[in-house]
């Protein structure tokens, strides 16, 4: 019984969009925080630009700055990714802005969205990933997101694990394209399935990012029938490659993952 009711529940719940809306989601290789290695960190411009350059389309992490701005980077704190310590959310947006990355040939520095936009500037799509934790108030980042994007012209979707970040866009901004980020975590209970059904009524998406290591997936694939793009990620292998290309609609890609040349 239950596994006739939870379709009929999706529907209702977090209906499939407008596919004009979303169509153009599909078919791409998005390169995860660019197109990164030696000499090029991820989340740099000079990532950003490389992956542009060779027609990829671009995922990146965004993190809300002291003075309520969005900049780009991965990690809660700034230890990994360059010489500096401490959170990045203790730092205005023109102090991250100063602060190298680690590893970069071309004197990279930490950007802010609007920086790695006009870079951007529409010549392949971007998918910006809002950070987010359970004990974070999430309205100030999808704010300083949703002011970045007023004006831009290019093709740009937001995403995370977080359902209130997707639910907020489809609130206030349901122009923007947003999608909720998902895992398993090899987790095959009937609570674990319900907990699934229960984040993507919450989050009312208009496609999925799944985690490749989950594909293929019963839950993934019910979404994708029905109209909601399946993007995946990360892609780092050939092996990888090819499961993204059997179960998904575009895969998210870094390393091995990354094909020669863009589709």
């Amino acid at each position: 019984m239950l596994s006739l009711l939870l379709p009929l529940a999706d529907r209702w719940f977090a209906p499939a969009p407008p596919a004009d809306k979303v169509g153009w989601l599909r078919g791409w290789t998005y390169a995860h925080r660019g197109l990164h290695g030696a000499g090029v960190p991820e989340n740099g411009l000079a990532a950003f630009a490389a992956a542009a350059e060779r027609g990829f389309g671009i995922e990146c992490d965004v993190q809300r700055t002291s003075d309520g701005l969005a900049v780009v980077f991965h990690d809660w704190e700034l230890d990994r990714l360059t010489g500096e310590t401490g959170r990045v959310v203790d730092r205005s947006a023109a102090q991250l802005q100063t602060i190298a990355l680690a590893g970069s040939s071309q004197a990279d520095t930490i950007p802010g969205l609007r920086q790695m936009l006009d870079l951007v500037a529409g010549r392949v799509p971007v998918l910006i990933e809002i950070k987010s934790r359970r004990e974070m108030h999430v309205i100030p980042l999808c704010l300083a997101v949703r002011r970045t994007l007023e004006g831009y012209r290019g093709q740009v979707a937001v995403m995370s694990f977080d359902p209130r970040v997707s639910r907020w866009f489809k609130r206030h901004s349901p122009h923007v394209v947003h999608g909720l980020v998902m895992s398993e975590e090899g987790r095959s209970t009937l609570f674990a399935r319900v907990r699934r059904h229960l984040a993507l009524w919450h989050a009312e998406p208009d496609f999925l990012a799944y985690d490749v290591r989950d594909l293929p997936s019963r839950f993934a694939a019910s979404q994708r029938k029905r109209g909601l793009p399946l993007l995946t990620w990360t892609v780092r292998s050939a092996e990888l490659a090819e499961r993204a290309a059997s179960h998904a609609d575009a895969p998210i890609a870094e390393g091995g993952g990354i094909p020669a040349a863009a589709s």
